[in-house]
């Protein structure tokens, strides 16, 4: 995987037909690991990030800008995961001002839509079903990580920003149901 910076000269290598990938600095590990599973993971929160990108109407230009940026810090933390545990840490690294960043804009998306008195369905508008989408999975990541945590060292930072990142994208998804005038449902429990 590339950690930055590197250019990668071909999609194919034959070197992952044992069932092993490369993490940084040329370490294997099994394509299973606790590790890959973690930045995998977050992998696919950074692609269904492109996907809602891609369907964002042009009213939620705010939106747009935190997914992009999102999907570049998801880049720094898949970086510092591609490297073994003892490895020489890639150039940048999530930190607390990135957990910070995140704290800002929930607090920004979170004041964009009326307060909830319940649970919400996770739907509306396209853009705000693919926002929850994504959020299960940054759920998903997040126990990856905390798997992997419990087996080798991982930052607290990056562990706090995973956390972080679902409840945003929570809040956004709520900002643009309520942008595009699309009421949040309740959970109906009687059903």
């Amino acid at each position: 995987m590339a950690s930055g910076g590197e250019s990668i000269p071909r999609l194919y290598t034959r070197t992952g037909d044992d069932g092993t990938t490369g993490l940084a600095h040329g370490a294997r590990v099994a394509k299973e690991s606790l590790r890959i599973a973690a930045y995998g993971t977050l992998d696919e929160v950074g692609a269904h990030l492109g996907l809602v990108d891609a369907e964002l109407p042009p009213t939620l230009a705010e939106h747009r800008a935190a997914l992009r940026r999102l999907q570049h810090q998801l880049f720094v933390a898949q970086s510092e995961l591609a490297v073994a545990p003892g490895g020489r840490p890639p150039a940048h690294t999530i930190g607390a001002a990135h957990v910070a960043e995140l704290e800002r804009l929930i607090d920004r998306f979170d004041g964009l839509h009326p307060e909830l008195r319940s649970f919400v369905l996770p739907g509306g508008a396209p853009a705000a079903a693919g926002l929850h989408v994504t959020r299960t999975v940054a759920r998903r990541a997040e126990r990856s990580l905390w798997a992997l945590a419990r087996a080798e060292p991982v930052s607290p930072e990056l562990l706090r920003w995973t956390n972080r990142l679902s409840d945003l994208l929570f809040a956004m998804a709520l900002a643009a149901n309520a942008a595009l005038g699309v009421a949040e449902l309740a959970p109906d429990y009687s059903v």
